[in-house]
């Protein structure tokens, strides 16, 4: 196993820094996450742990071997491709038996490693099979299975889930925690899916454009976001302009609807243009004489099963959306009128520009 660590990483396309300078350290035996939009740099920086691609600067390291100059082959990385990877030509075995074979080992290691990962994958009845005979899901077993036999340091997988469809995806999302576990491998794992890695991941390194915006775990990022891009993205939110307001001994949020939100965590705070992040599970119905009750008109929603989706107008013109738990006999709908209250335990203030949390991370 090994412990990763990436100090002032740079990689340029064109004399055009994608990867800026990014460090990074990622612990031993973790499920380790690189989430972000598409083009945001986290499957170039896979590529640079794995060899794949080029490093224009900074230094990469197993434990405390430095790697930049080794061939991808003498790195001892497993890696799990999107499109799978697997040899059409070859059974499920022969797959599986691949790297194994080419480390020149013994036919009963081979035959040992084999055994054990086609029954912890649970694809060892598909093993005379050819890849075309087996579903995606069978298929990407067979990748991971063939990827952990040769008993790497660091296994790398690159969007693994996308091909597969949307219950498959929950399926296999559980097997890879459930099998990382076991095995104990550092895993570094790239997605643009907030949901996929929020299931897995033991930490997650949010990107935007080369560089890292947060590290941590996943209740950590979805609670106390570090900045606007990752409560957005992490998540679905609600983004209200306001002003906080420092007043002797009092300390308040005034938002853009006219609601005031007493926020004493924010007395050190200068008076100052912020942004309010409310999350749609955080707005509570209740009666409308109850004390900073905020008056909301619903203009649509969406049932989801157990709960509902609602899309409603507050003061000055304000679009928010609201989650709440289903009910069998309610049944509001466009026009209807509610009143909220705001869970002010759960809220985030950002800065004007949204580069920072005043609540802390």
């Amino acid at each position: 196993m090994s412990e990763i660590t990436i100090n002032h990483a740079l990689k340029e396309y064109d004399k055009i820094a994608v990867i800026p300078d990014l460090s990074v350290k990622i612990p031993d035996g973790s499920l380790f996450t690189l989430l972000g939009p598409s083009g945001c740099g986290k499957t170039t920086l896979l590529r640079m742990i794995a060899g794949f691609n080029s490093i224009e600067g900074g230094d990469f390291n197993f434990n405390q071997k430095r790697i930049n100059d080794l061939e991808p082959s003498k790195r001892n990385i497993g890696m799990v491709f999107q499109n799978y990877a697997i040899f059409p030509h070859l059974s499920v075995r022969e797959n599986v038996e691949f790297g194994l074979k080419q480390r020149k080992l013994s036919k009963d290691k081979i035959k040992e490693q084999t055994d054990k990962y086609l029954g912890l994958m649970q694809i060892d009845q598909y093993q005379d099979r050819k890849p075309d005979q087996l579903s995606g899901g069978q298929q990407q077993r067979v990748a991971l299975a063939r990827a952990l036999a040769i008993n790497p340091d660091v296994l790398l997988m690159d969007e693994p889930l996308s091909n597969l469809d949307a219950k498959l995806r929950l399926d296999m999302r559980q097997v890879i925690r459930s099998i990382q576990k076991e095995v104990g491998i550092t895993t570094v794992y790239v997605t643009h899916d907030q949901e996929e890695a929020m299931a897995i991941s033991d930490q997650i390194a949010v990107m935007c454009k080369g560089i890292i915006q947060q590290i941590g775990r996943p209740k950590e990022l979805y609670h106390r976001p570090a900045n606007e891009f990752v409560a957005t993205f992490i998540g679905r939110t609600n983004i209200i302009p306001g002003k906080l307001i420092v007043a002797g001994e009092q300390t308040h949020i005034e938002m853009a609807d006219g609601t005031t939100i007493v926020m004493p965590e924010l007395a050190n705070e200068i008076a100052q243009d912020v942004r309010v992040s409310i999350r749609p599970e955080e707005f509570i119905r209740v009666e409308q004489q109850d004390e900073g009750a905020i008056k909301a008109v619903i203009s649509d929603s969406v049932y989801l099963g157990m709960n509902t989706e609602f899309f409603m107008t507050i003061g000055s013109g304000i679009q928010i959306q609201v989650n709440e738990e289903s009910t069998f006999h309610e049944d509001l709908g466009s026009g209807d009128v509610v009143y909220l209250s705001v869970n002010k335990q759960k809220i985030n203030v950002f800065t004007a520009d949204g580069s920072i949390n005043l609540l802390g991370v």
